[in-house]
């Protein structure tokens, strides 16, 4: 991983935190964390009164791995879906799959054209067009978990310890108000802003709020990371989702190097560019990385796939083109490229003599450095 990774720290053997929290998984004692969890759950279980606890999902392979595993245990879940933002085909599939593991489902769909304006605003403004759906993700299920009663929420990994992370934060086995803020995706623009700023009513950002203190506590809301509890491995989730009649490509997704997530928004492809153009790397490289962490692959591997993959322009994603995909935010393509420019860190890729960016005919940017050394 580059050192241009936020919250990413390097020790002084030049090994990074998220290689140094899968080390430390060697050493975890697997079925005392499971019994832990066992007894966890067995708090919560309501026979039959209500729900025993909510699960996220978005229909990918970890949600549906999450919902596999919950039943499993003997628990009955409720499942809550944020909707998310431009919904594919095999998203919709995978959804519909994962109902049929036998489940009660609840999907929340906010507004869509406030949610369009949200995506602008976070495209424009800090750079993510999936921030209002990233907030969605956090707020939506626990709003949920408030409204129905049902106070424990089952979420899957722990992307600080995955990805890496302050170790505060990687080695948290639940999900609290600060961790939403610090890594929920907010990336400094404060729901609360938006009225007075961009004159949404604050009715309509009701979906995007996270409940009050005073409400979490009326519920006893509490919310963990299964990961924390059993191995986390996105190969292994997404085999047992298939197995399950999970639904994946049949080639590897744009600016990724596999076939089996990211499948459920058009959008996805423009979020993971911008963080190439932020920070010299994207989906290619998180998942490449995660095989060589576990020896899957070596790193010369990772380091062509990843030239090869990482950060190429998003003409399209999923099938979908991106005139169609900006179409809803009223934005053409060469704004969006404008946008690109502007929050590119100039730093890390190849310029002309004048000082500007050097593109290939289609778009595409050249890094000065692919090794990250």
């Amino acid at each position: 991983m580059p050192d241009t990774k936020p919250d990413l720290h390097l020790d002084e053997e030049g090994v990074c935190n998220a290689c140094r929290a899968y080390e430390r998984r060697q050493e975890v004692d697997w079925e005392k964390r499971s019994e832990e969890l066992k007894i966890l759950l067995e708090r919560f279980r309501r026979n039959g009164s209500n729900w025993d606890c909510i699960v996220p999902v978005s229909g990918g392979k970890d949600s549906t791995y999450q919902v596999i595993r919950i039943l499993q245990l003997g628990l009955n879940p409720l499942c809550v879906t944020a909707t998310t933002c431009d919904l594919s085909e095999i998203g919709r599939k995978n959804i519909q799959n994962l109902k049929h593991l036998g489940v009660d489902y609840v999907e929340f769909s906010p507004n869509p054209l406030v949610r369009a304006k949200l995506n602008r605003i976070g495209l424009t403004e800090v750079g993510d067009i999936s921030w209002p759906e990233h907030v969605g993700i956090f707020t939506i299920p626990v709003r949920a978990a408030v409204q129905y009663n049902v106070p424990l929420l089952i979420w899957g990994e722990n992307s600080q310890n995955e990805y890496g992370g302050p170790a505060a934060a990687a080695e948290n086995n639940t999900l609290t108000r600060r961790w939403l803020e610090e890594f929920g995706g907010l990336l400094g623009l404060r729901v609360s802003d938006l009225s007075n700023t961009y004159g949404i009513e604050p009715k309509n950002l009701l979906p995007y709020q996270y409940p009050s203190d005073e409400e979490l506590q009326r519920a006893g809301v509490t919310g963990l990371f299964l990961g924390h509890y059993i191995p986390w491995d996105g190969l292994s989730n997404s085999l047992i989702a298939q197995a399950n009649g999970f639904i994946t490509l049949d080639r590897a997704v744009e600016g990724s190097m596999v076939n089996y997530e990211n499948l459920d928004n058009h959008q996805t492809g423009i979020h993971d560019y911008f963080k190439f153009l932020k920070f010299g790397f994207s989906r290619a490289t998180d998942i490449a990385c995660l095989h060589v962490r576990r020896n899957r692959i070596t790193r010369q591997d990772a380091l062509e796939i990843i030239k090869e993959r990482d950060g190429k322009f998003p003409w399209t994603y999923l099938g979908k083109q991106l005139t169609d995909i900006l179409d809803p935010l009223n934005m053409s393509v060469d704004e969006f490229i404008k946008v690109c420019d502007r929050f590119t860190n100039k730093k890390i890729f190849k310029r002309d003599g004048s000082g500007e960016l050097i593109k290939d005919r289609f778009g595409n940017l050249e890094k000065n450095n692919y090794d990250n050394l």
